[in-house]
Parts: structure tokens; C-alpha cells; sequence
């Protein structure tokens, strides 16, 4: 596995308040792994200590072999982080805002034409940043983070707060880049976004990892009650077991041709964090 992140026995504290404890992840090149858990739970942090703005209390973190607290400008170049709003200029237009950042890297060929195309944003390029909305925002930061053709992309909550489809034209973004082989580190509270998008997603409380694994498995391997659920065409849902005489009746529907719809029971990522914490994952 050429892995791409390695967060070795990562803790940190605040004024003596514990954020993390304990961390140990590795993330592979070219997946998109997620890091799960409700607003405080230490996600952003540990995205701050990985991308070395921000020194662990313990343990180490590397990016592609590298110390991330001893990362140089040229390995800076290799990473795109998008936070919020954050490193956009509010009175600079949006084409402003991705020639500065582009003038910084000192490149001489320059596409910011091209990725705000990508994003939506190219009829607005000349548009103030304090003119745009939320979601014009999020492009945009997702553009400026994607400008440099990062190899690893960091992407703190990008569809927090968003429309439907604004959350959308992102997942599609974020699948775009990594058909382009990058690696992506992804901090949600949405459970739905991370059964999309993710290889990979660890589930963060109390500043602990209490689960890993890939999203369908996990949801398989907590499905304890294994129950099947079906719609009839007379317009009746039914909920059957694994047992002989509930299998007998599916067998009946499907022979006599009753059966519209047919789903397994299988929990939910929000429900398998309910079970392991007793919290509510969507906050």
C-alpha cells in the first residue's frame, strides 16, 4: 500500500481540555477517506496538526514520508486545504483571489480561467467576494485549493450549511479530483455524504477513533437484527426476519408476484455511531 497519511499516537490539549487522544491512521494515495463526528468532536484539529499549522501534543503525523511539522514551501505546493472561508479576501474579486494564491506558488502558466469554469464561478470572476453566496464561497474555496493541482486535498465540512444542489455540484468536484489519482482527507458530520464519497471513514468521539472500515462494511457488520423490509403492490410494508417461516413468505410474495420493493434492514452510518457512543452523529 503506498500510503499517502500517517497519523501516528496523535493527542492533543487545549488549556489542560483534551481534543484528541490517541490517534493512529493511514490513509492510502488516491483514496477519499472521511473522518466522521459531531461539531467538536476534534475533526478540524487534527486536520490542523496534519497540515502542520498546528503542533500535536504527542505523537507524529507525516504526509508522503514527510513530517508535517517540518513540511518545506515546495512540499506546501503538494497540498490544497479548504476551510471555510478561509484565505479568502473579501474585497478582492474572485479571479483576484486565485492570482494572488497562484502568484505565491510562482507559477508562469496560469488556469485560473479554466478551474473556475470547473466550479460554476467563471461569469462571476470579476464579482467581490463579499458579493457572493455561501455556496459561491465554498466554490470558491474548493477552486483556490484545487489551483495548485495538489496531490493530497484537505476538505474541513465543504457542503456545511449548502442547497442540495450547490452539495451536489461538490460531491462532484470532489469525485473529479479523485479520479485524478489525489488523495483526499475529508471532515463531515453528514453520514450520507460520507456513504458517497468515501473508501475509508473513522468515526471520532470524544476525540477517540471508535470505528474504521469501509462505510458498506461497517453498516454490514452492525446489522445485528438482519431484517428485510417490503413493499407489497397492494400498497402493505412488511418487515421480515431471517427465519424459516419469514423467508417462507418472501418466497410466497415473489412466487405469486406480490412484491414491489425489497430492502435490507441494514443500519445506517448516524445509526452505528447511536450504538457506539449513544450520541447523535448529525449535529
Amino acid at each position: 500500500m503506498q500510503r499517502a497519511i500517517k497519523i501516528n499516537n496523535v493527542s492533543h490539549s487545549f488549556k489542560g481540555n483534551v481534543v484528541l487522544r490517541g490517534i493512529n491512521l493511514e490513509i492510502k494515495k488516491g483514496e477519499i477517506f472521511g473522518l466522521l463526528g459531531p461539531s467538536g468532536a476534534g475533526k478540524t484539529t487534527l486536520i490542523n496538526i496534519v497540515t502542520g499549522q498546528l503542533n500535536a501534543s504527542e505523537g507524529v503525523c507525516q504526509i508522503s514520508g514527510m513530517d508535517s511539522s517540518k513540511l518545506s514551501g515546495e512540499q506546501y505546493k503538494k497540498i490544497g486545504v479548504m476551510m471555510d472561508d478561509f484565505g479568502l479576501y473579501e474585497r478582492m474579486s474572485c479571479f483576484d483571489n486565485l492570482k494572488f494564491y497562484e502568484s505565491l506558488d510562482g507559477n508562469r502558466t496560469s488556469h485560473i480561467d479554466y478551474v473556475l469554469s470547473q466550479v460554476g464561478l467563471l461569469e462571476s470572476k470579476k464579482v467581490q467576494v463579499a458579493n457572493l453566496s455561501k455556496g459561491m464561497k465554498n466554490r470558491l474555496s474548493f477552486a483556490r485549493a484545487v489551483l495548485r493541482k495538489p496531490e493530497i486535498l484537505f476538505l474541513d465540512e465543504p457542503t456545511s450549511g449548502l442547497d442540495p444542489n450547490t452539495t451536489k455540484e461538490i460531491h462532484r468536484m470532489i469525485l473529479e479530483e479523485k479520479d485524478k489519482g489525489t488523495t483526499i482527507f475529508l471532515t463531515t458530520h453528514n453520514m450520507h455524504e460520507a456513504e458517497k464519497l468515501c473508501d475509508n471513514i473513522a468515526l471520532l468521539n470524544e476525540g477517540k477513533i471508535v470505528e474504521y472500515g469501509k462505510p458498506a462494511e461497517l453498516c454490514r457488520k452492525y446489522n445485528n437484527q438482519k431484517k428485510y423490509k417490503l413493499h407489497l403492490k397492494s400498497g402493505e410494508d412488511i418487515e421480515l426476519s431471517h427465519e424459516k417461516d419469514d423467508i417462507e413468505k418472501l418466497i410466497f410474495y415473489l412466487q405469486n408476484d406480490e412484491l414491489e420493493t425489497i430492502h435490507t434492514g441494514e443500519p445506517d452510518l448516524e445509526m452505528i455511531f447511536m450504538t457506539l457512543t449513544g450520541g447523535e452523529l448529525n449535529k
